[in-house]
């Protein structure tokens, strides 16, 4: 979502669309991933469950506590320098490389879809839809965030605003957390 926003600020909505399908192709591959690891663990160590869920918790809140600390700074160009011009390739690239090395990413999704997968019925259909509905909601947000950067660019410049943006995620990541690894 941070480089959706800070694209958003510096390249544009539009140009940012070529990040999102290479992000919208690496977070697939990673809730895929994530899903089947955790179903055949789940399958064979149901206990194991309970630690990925308390390590999952704990990582979030963890991240919520980074956010809290940050400085407050967003990488962008210095006013007046030109940010350097990208390929569509090389932006979904880096879109993809995003998401697939996000270790976030993957303690949210080994986390949170396990409770959706049902054991006794067919693990494909199941985890197509929670897939579709992950992308839907991913190239929502996406997009959200990239108009936002566009429209906020100014006030989203001031360290102190972002700083406190970084509090209020950062409070929600803690909260995350701490709901899944004991709700």
């Amino acid at each position: 979502m941070t480089l959706s926003l800070t694209l958003g600020m510096s390249i544009g909505v539009r140009r940012s669309l070529h990040m999102m399908w290479g992000e919208l192709l690496g977070v697939g591959l990673v809730a895929a991933a994530a899903a089947l690891g955790v179903a055949t663990l789940m399958l064979q160590f149901p206990e194991a469950f309970l630690f990925l869920k308390y390590a999952g918790g704990a990582y979030l809140a963890y991240i919520g506590w980074q956010m809290w600390q940050s400085r407050g700074k967003l990488v962008l160009p210095e006013d007046g320098s030109a940010p350097t011009e990208q390929s569509p390739l090389q932006l979904a690239g880096n879109g993809f490389i995003t998401a697939v090395a996000n270790p976030k990413g993957w303690a949210f999704f080994v986390t949170l879809l396990p409770p959706f997968l049902d054991n006794s019925q067919s693990l494909a259909p199941q985890l197509a839809s929670l897939i579709a509905v992950i992308l839907t909601l991913e190239f929502i947000c996406l997009l959200i965030y990239a108009s936002g950067g566009k429209a906020l660019r100014h006030l989203l410049l001031n360290k102190n605003n972002v700083k406190m943006m970084n509090r209020i995620a950062g409070s929600l990541m803690i909260g995350v957390g701490i709901w899944l690894a004991f709700g």
